[in-house]
């Protein structure tokens, strides 16, 4: 059995779950935020559902440094918004996971701002660490 199978289905209801989620998020609530040093919910939800693409990027690239690429945040608009972008995301991030080679996941993968190193391990690791992990919020 492929790597990649035995993490479909934990992909599957955390995305599931996901996407429960964002179709919830009230379009009269984006300035609520639960903690003063926590993000309001209008910048919080895009953020999640935007997280597809880094996803796709942990398991296609051999890294990424933020310094080389131009990043406009995803405005809130709606919940229906949210969901179709998430959607759009997470279709490609378990497409790129069904088609992973099992030695893919001991590569190494690195995130750089600058050239500083925010994160270095193997794929493995920043696809749960930076992508999985990283979207429960």
């Amino acid at each position: 059995m492929k790597i990649s199978e035995l993490l479909l289905a934990e992909f599957d209801e955390e995305m599931k779950k996901t996407r429960k989620t964002l179709e919830r998020v009230p379009s009269a609530r984006t300035d609520f935020a639960p903690h003063t040093k926590s993000m309001p919910l209008g910048r919080l939800a895009p953020h999640v559902a935007e997280l597809g693409g880094f996803g796709f990027t942990v398991l296609t690239e051999p890294g990424l440094d933020f310094s080389q690429r131009r990043y406009t945040p995803l405005p809130f608009e709606s919940a229906e918004q949210l969901v179709r972008v998430f959607d759009e995301g997470a279709a490609k991030v378990r497409t790129a996971l069904q088609n992973i080679r099992d030695e893919a996941w001991t590569e190494p993968w690195k995130l750089s701002l600058q050239g500083k190193t925010l994160f270095e391990g193997t794929r493995f690791l920043a696809y749960r660490q930076m992508f999985l992990n990283h979207i429960v919020h």
